[in-house]
């Protein structure tokens, strides 16, 4: 028969992490995590490049990671003009938009766009692998491109991203 102090003495039982709960990055947090970095677009292939960026300025590459919360670095992209596509399309390629009454569809090649907005392409195809919400418009704003290799972000001391 068991006494009452042996029935007092129960074994603790072990405390355990609880498998549901994660790390979940705070807005001070995301701002005081963030970094930034530049980008030679000089013989890069457009969707690669933008591929890579996309993933940094999401925080992709970040341990505190969070697709709620906006933990991304800032990329400069320079040289933009300068970006490789394969194949014919320079010339195959368009890019559509309408102006919203019968027959407004109009449609550009890569090559006239880049001849007249360089940037645009870049920041086209980076958008396009952000998320399509308010947090996405808000990523967008980290990204800053330019068609020459100054920019005017050398106060932020960015350290160079290589994109292989």
């Amino acid at each position: 028969m068991a006494t009452p102090e042996a029935a007092a003495e129960k074994p603790t039982p072990i405390a355990r992490r609880n498998p549901n709960k994660g790390f979940v990055a705070t807005k001070e947090q995301a701002d005081a995590s963030r970094a930034w970095w530049v980008v030679d677009a000089t013989g890069k292939s457009l969707g690669r490049l933008a591929s890579a960026v996309a993933h940094v300025i999401r925080g992709k590459h970040k341990p505190t990671f969070s697709p709620h919360v906006d933990v991304g670095d800032f990329v400069i992209v320079v040289n933009a003009d300068k970006i490789k596509l394969t194949g014919n399309k320079l010339d195959q390629k368009l890019y559509s938009h309408h102006s919203g009454i019968p027959g407004g569809l109009k449609q550009e090649s890569v090559r006239r766009i880049m001849a007249r907005k360089p940037v645009f392409p870049v920041e086209k195809a980076v958008k396009g692998m952000l998320p399509k919400n308010v947090l996405g418009r808000a990523m967008f704003t980290k990204l800053k491109v330019y068609a020459t290799p100054d920019h005017p972000h050398a106060a932020q001391k960015p350290q160079v991203l290589e994109i292989k």
